[in-house]
């Protein structure tokens, strides 16, 4: 694999996981490149050029969004929070707050830290 971002060894991961960090690597690189137009769309002194670099900071956004949807339908926790979060109103940091437990708490296949089990024990 050609990532150099890799925490572990490519040979010891799956496909899906690989597939994702390709998806967020990718998301990462579309969201430094929105940066980096609208900087120098706000820095350029010629209206032209910087009506270029609006339009293609523009098209950043779209891919970035396009990655994002499929960072989406591949991760289910990721989906549960882009809904929870996405389009809410009032502080961001009270949606939680506001929607009441967690709805993506850890399954059978997911793996646990055993907080759950603690919290059993103190009951």
């Amino acid at each position: 694999m050609s990532s150099e971002s890799l925490h572990e060894p490519a040979d010891v991961l799956s496909t899906p996981t690989k597939d994702m960090h390709r998806a967020i690597v990718s998301l990462r690189e579309e969201l430094e490149a929105i940066d980096w137009y609208q900087q120098r769309a706000e820095a350029c002194s010629d209206d032209g050029l910087r009506a270029v670099l609006v339009h293609n900071k523009n098209e950043e956004t779209e891919h970035a969004m396009m990655v994002l949807e499929w960072i989406r339908r591949h991760d289910p926790v990721f989906a549960d929070n882009v809904k929870k979060y996405l389009g809410s109103t009032g502080p961001i940091t009270q949606v939680e707050q506001a929607m009441g437990p967690r709805s993506s708490e850890a399954t059978d296949t997911e793996p646990s830290l055993g907080i759950g089990s603690l919290k059993e024990r103190d009951k």
